[in-house]
């Protein structure tokens, strides 16, 4: 085991015999939200944030102990297992997923740096991710299965005084505002209907008090594409809007834009993911979804196999990334038919918890099924 990898992020690696190199990969970072749930082990934690040294509640709202749990058990399963199997298989956890962080810090840090940390190159990449759906489903999908994203922090400047005296002002507050009003005006009017895209103002921040007009107001934006070229007309409309605004409101300097995260596009290979939806199908029946869903958010995992060295010298390996049920099939059924799924708590809420059973035990077993397919 090979651990402190860009952090917190840790490999394991089981060496039997010739044959292919398997990387799975699990996520491990919580949250900063208070949970909900009313379970016997809700969390009752709280971290310091790296990010803005706030102590905050923490919860895995988005399933990663779940993931946790199904690569141990799929570890000590592909372990007992060897008679099965012959090749090399690397049990990789990685944090800070949720901030895109994780895998290029894993990356930097020298993963596949044989000086390093002596990640062995895999030849394919694999991973998994629980959602909202019926606890024991499984989803596969050729192609692009998730969005790029990419979060801004962006400072508009004004010139404060007193809240009794606007005209003595430039108001930071009215300029976010008419910035955050237009910005709905991308995907509406900038967008094909036809095509994708989520542009979000998740958080605005502007002075301590009513009497006051402050100095410069904080947007922070995330933006959701699913092709590249609708990836640089939305981000150029943003820019675009911003700074007109800025303009508009007679901003005594230009506003300032600082990057939270980005995420990439997420393509499944194609062969390898039919191999794996084969086996797949096989195993789970009519379980199996070969048109399985989007992934609802995005994820850093393809930098992991995008940045890993190949055989023609540079980068890039195939990688499949599934999706499995986490939801109470009656629960999930009963909504339904009451016509109210729209209230079934999704990953990032404060009461999301996938069901224990038979959650568990899909993520378990697609771990093994797809680890023995490839390592046959």
């Amino acid at each position: 085991m090979r651990t402190n990898i860009g952090g917190t992020g840790l490999i394991g690696i089981l060496k039997n015999g010739a044959g292919k190199t398997i990387l799975l990969r699990a996520d491990t970072d919580a949250l900063p939200v208070k949970e909900l749930t009313g379970l016997e082990y809700a969390s009752h934690k709280r971290e310091t944030d790296i990010e803005d040294g706030v102590e905050k509640p923490v919860m895995h709202a988005c399933g990663h102990d779940m993931h946790i749990a199904c690569m141990l058990a799929a570890a000590s399963t592909l372990h007992a297992a060897q008679t099965h199997w012959k090749g090399t298989l690397i049990i990789l956890f990685q944090p800070n997923e949720e901030r895109a962080g994780g895998a290029k810090a894993m990356i930097a840090d020298g993963l596949y740096d044989p000086k390093r940390h002596a990640c062995p190159i895999p030849d394919v990449a694999l991973g998994q991710h629980v959602v909202p759906q019926i606890s024991g489903s499984i989803g596969t999908k050729s192609g692009r299965i998730a969005s790029a994203a990419d979060s801004f922090k962006v400072t508009v400047y004004g010139r404060g005084g007193h809240g009794s005296q606007p005209h003595m002002t430039i108001d930071p507050v009215v300029m976010a505002a008419h910035i955050i009003v237009r910005l709905q005006t991308v995907v509406s009017r900038e967008v094909d209907p036809r095509d994708s895209a989520v542009v979000t103002v998740g958080s605005v921040q502007a002075g301590m008090t009513e009497n006051i007009i402050a100095d410069s107001a904080v947007i922070k934006i995330n933006v959701r594409t699913w092709k590249p070229e609708t990836r640089e007309r939305v981000l150029g409309a943003i820019k675009r809007i911003v700074k007109a605004e800025c303009e508009a409101s007679g901003a005594p300097k230009e506003p300032l834009w600082e990057e939270i995260l980005s995420f990439p596009f997420m393509d499944n290979d194609e062969a390898v993911t039919n191999k794996i939806s084969s086996a797949f199908k096989k195993h789970f029946g009519e379980k199996h979804r070969s048109d399985g869903p989007l992934l609802g958010g995005s994820e850093d995992f393809p930098i992991l196999a995008t940045e890993a060295p190949n055989k023609e010298g540079g980068k890039g390996v195939p990688y499949c990334y599934w999706t499995f049920g986490g939801t109470d099939e009656k629960k999930h059924k009963e909504l339904e038919r009451e016509g109210r799924l729209g209230e079934l708590p999704i990953n990032h809420s404060a009461y999301f918890a996938p069901a224990i059973h038979p959650t568990l035990e899909t993520g378990v077993d697609a771990l093994v099924v797809a680890a023995l397919t490839l390592l046959s």
